[in-house]
C-alpha cells in the first residue's frame, strides 16, 4: 500500500510540474532554445543551485553555467560591470539585497511571469515586478545543547537574552556587508526597536559575537559539531543539520519577541546577455519542477506556490511561518537597508575594521 500511495503521489507531483511548465508560452521556449546558454547566479545553499540548473538544462537543452555568490556580493559584482552583466539571472538568497539591486538599476521588471499566478501572497513578490519569491524561511537561533548543558546555561529565548553577559563568546552571526541574513537581523532589530535603539542592540550584540561568517548559513554549519554554541540565522539551514547531517544537538528557537522572515526570489538582471532564456529560467523557477527539488537537496524552506507539496520535515520541527512578526516593513527595508548598515558599522567604529573584512 506503501508503494503504491508512493507512486501516485510521485505521478500527481510529475502532473503538477507538467502542468505549470504548459503554462509557459511556447515562443518564450523556442526563443530561449535559440539562444542556446544561460549564465546564473546563486545565493541559496550550492546543492539546490546545482539541482536546479542541471535540471533546467536537462529540460531545455540550454547549456546553463552557474556559480554561488552571498546575495551581499551579488549587487556590487554586478555594479561594478556598468551595465554588462556576466550572468543573466539571479536566483535564491534573502529579498533584501534584491532590494537594494533593484534601487540601482541592476535589475530588468519587464516581465511578467505566467506562473506568478500561483504565488500564495501579495508579499511574495516585488510590488514593481523586480523579482518574484520562491520560497520563505524563519529567522532564529539554533543552539548547541551539549555545549550548553556543559556550560551550565540555558538556551536564549528572546533577542534580549542574546545579550546576557554569560553568552560572550559563543554567538555566530553572517558578515552584515556580505550576508543577506545580517541584513535581514538589522532591518529585524531596528525595526522593532526603533533606528536608535536597535543599532545601540546590535552593537551590545557584538560583544558577544565570537564570529561573523562570509556566508549566511555560516552559522548553522558549525553549532552541531560545537564550534559555534549558539548561532543566528535560517532555521531551516538548521533542520539540514539535524536531518541531513545527524546533529541531533541543535534546538532550533523561535524567538518569543518576534522574529522576521526571509523571502528567497528570483530575478532578471538588466542588460542580460541572453534575455529569454532568463525569462524561462523565472518560470522554471517558479514551477514545482524546480521547487520540488529544494528538499531534496537539504534545503527545507517554505515554499510560496500554490501548487507544491510542502517539505515535510520545516512542519516536523514546529516552524510555522505563521509565528512570523506581522509588522515587519518590507517596504522600509527595500528603500533603507544600505544606510542601515552604514548606521551600525558605523556605530560599531574601529571594532568593524577587522571583524567584518569581505575578503
Amino acid at each position: 500500500m506503501k508503494k503504491l500511495f508512493a507512486v501516485l503521489l510521485a505521478l500527481a507531483m510529475l502532473l503538477s510540474c507538467a502542468a505549470a511548465l504548459a503554462e509557459v508560452p511556447a515562443d518564450l521556449v523556442d526563443a530561449a532554445k535559440a539562444e542556446g546558454a544561460l549564465v546564473v547566479y546563486g545565493s541559496c545553499e550550492e546543492p539546490y543551485l546545482a539541482a536546479a540548473c542541471q535540471n533546467f538544462e536537462k529540460l531545455y537543452g540550454i547549456k546553463t553555467e552557474f556559480q554561488r555568490l552571498s546575495t551581499g556580493e551579488v549587487p556590487t559584482k554586478i555594479e561594478e560591470e556598468n551595465g554588462n552583466p556576466s550572468a543573466d539571472v539571479w536566483f535564491g538568497g534573502t529579498n533584501n539585497p534584491y532590494d537594494t539591486a533593484a534601487a540601482k538599476g541592476l535589475l530588468d521588471n519587464s516581465y511578467v511571469p505566467v506562473n506568478a499566478s500561483h504565488l500564495t501572497k501579495d508579499i511574495y513578490k516585488d510590488p514593481n515586478g523586480y523579482w518574484y519569491g520562491i520560497y520563505t524561511g524563519i529567522l532564529g537561533f539554533m543552539v548547541n545543547t551539549d555545549e550548553l548543558t556543559r556550560l551550565n546555561l540555558e538556551a536564549p529565548k528572546t533577542w534580549d537574552d542574546l545579550l546576557k553577559p554569560e553568552y560572550k563568546g559563543l554567538i555566530w552571526l553572517s558578515n552584515y556587508n556580505t550576508a543577506g541574513t545580517a541584513k535581514l537581523v538589522v532591518n529585524t532589530m531596528l525595526q522593532m526597536k526603533g533606528h536608535d535603539a536597535g543599532v545601540q542592540y546590535l552593537v551590545d550584540l557584538d560583544k558577544n559575537i565570537q564570529v561573523y561568517t562570509k556566508s549566511g548559513s555560516g552559522p548553522s554549519k558549525n553549532v552541531g559539531t560545537g564550534e559555534c554554541v549558539i548561532g543566528i540565522g535560517f532555521l531551516h539551514d538548521g533542520i539540514t543539520q539535524i536531518v541531513d547531517n545527524g546533529y541531533e544537538n541543535i534546538q532550533l528557537i523561535i524567538p518569543e519577541d518576534g522574529t522576521s522572515c526571509e523571502i528567497g526570489p528570483v530575478a532578471i538582471f538588466k542588460g542580460a546577455k541572453h534575455p529569454n532564456a532568463a525569462k524561462l529560467f523565472v518560470e522554471y523557477a517558479l514551477s514545482p519542477e524546480c521547487v520540488g527539488l529544494a528538499a531534496g537537496t537539504g534545503s527545507y524552506q517554505f515554499l510560496v506556490i500554490d501548487n507544491v507539496e510542502q517539505p515535510k520535515e520545516a512542519a516536523q520541527f514546529g516552524l510555522d511561518p505563521s509565528l512570523v512578526w506581522d509588522k515587519y516593513d518590507f517596504a522600509d527595508a527595500a528603500a533603507n537597508t544600505a544606510q542601515y548598515v552604514e548606521d551600525v558599522m558605523n556605530a560599531l567604529g574601529a571594532a568593524a575594521d577587522d571583524r567584518f573584512k569581505t575578503e
